[in-house]
């Protein structure tokens, strides 16, 4: 009777230690809910204030825009539109250099007629005549693979018009600058194709598009590009203002581009009538 009762007053603490235990973990999980609810709250209201700042700079630096174009100068205008993709053929030759040695001509869309665009007599090229001045006036092609060369560049010897050469700081000031480069058609001493341009008109400027152009060539014997160089002079001066080049593949939109590359050189004046000139 006695080990009958001890039995059950050891079962009622156990039941009452339980009880306990069960009491002390349903009243901590609150506490921890509020816990953590505070923190994301904190997170949020963190966020929610960068954004506001973030919405605050965004308006300033609109505002910014708006008054830059608001009060940009006609000096500013005139350098913009220099630069602008919407620079005409017909007014390269009245270009001056304003900083950027290549601008966008016509929307850099090449004018070619649907003609211009035919592959039927298969690749071709043409050189117009030398001008009253003896200045080559356009270089015209249809490229392919069957037009580049295989034999290595033999030395230049013309002389084209403005040739006054010297040394400068990175070399020689002028190279006999091919209208169609050599890698392009083969042609190398034709008075028609070659014109006095300064090394960075020569490389990078136009050797970048050269190397382009080659490249998308290479890739197939049946790719085709229409591709025009024109030196640009002004009046009656011996030394061309720059260049215009305008490609289009054939069939695809692969190479593209109606660009003005201007003939200057970094830290020399250029004589335009004659080609003659100063550094610095």
């Amino acid at each position: 009777m006695m080990k009958k009762s001890f039995n059950i007053f050891m079962s009622l603490i156990l039941l009452f230690t339980l009880a306990g235990c069960s009491s002390s973990n349903t009243e901590s999980a609150p506490k921890t809910r509020i816990v953590k609810d505070y923190s994301y709250q904190k997170k949020a209201d963190k966020l929610a204030k960068k954004n506001k700042r973030l919405k605050s700079d965004i308006k300033e630096l609109q505002n910014k825009i708006t008054q830059n174009q608001n009060y940009l100068s006609e000096n500013d205008q005139e350098t913009f539109s220099n630069n602008s993709s919407d620079t005409s053929k017909d007014n390269l030759s009245n270009l001056d250099y304003t900083g950027s040695q290549e601008i966008v001509v016509n929307n850099n869309q090449p004018e070619f007629s649907d003609d211009d665009l035919s592959t039927a007599k298969g690749a071709w090229q043409t050189y117009g005549d030398l001008d009253n001045l003896n200045r080559p006036t356009v270089a015209n092609a249809l490229l392919n693979t069957s037009l580049m060369p295989s034999a290595k560049r033999e030395r230049l010897n013309w002389t084209p018009t403005g040739w006054h050469n010297k040394k400068i700081g990175s070399g020689w000031l002028y190279n006999r600058s091919h209208l169609i480069g050599y890698q392009l058609t083969g042609q190398n001493n034709n008075p028609k194709n070659l014109i006095t341009g300064t090394r960075s008109l020569n490389s990078p400027e136009m050797q970048v598009h050269e190397m382009d152009v080659a490249y998308y060539l290479k890739k197939s014997n049946s790719h085709f590009i229409r591709y025009r160089v024109t030196p640009i002079f002004r009046n009656d001066e011996l030394l061309a203002r720059g260049v215009q080049m305008e490609a289009q593949s054939i069939g695809d939109n692969s190479v593209h581009f109606n660009v003005y590359i201007f003939n200057v050189e970094s830290g020399v004046t250029l004589n335009y009538n004659d080609g003659t000139s100063q550094i610095g």
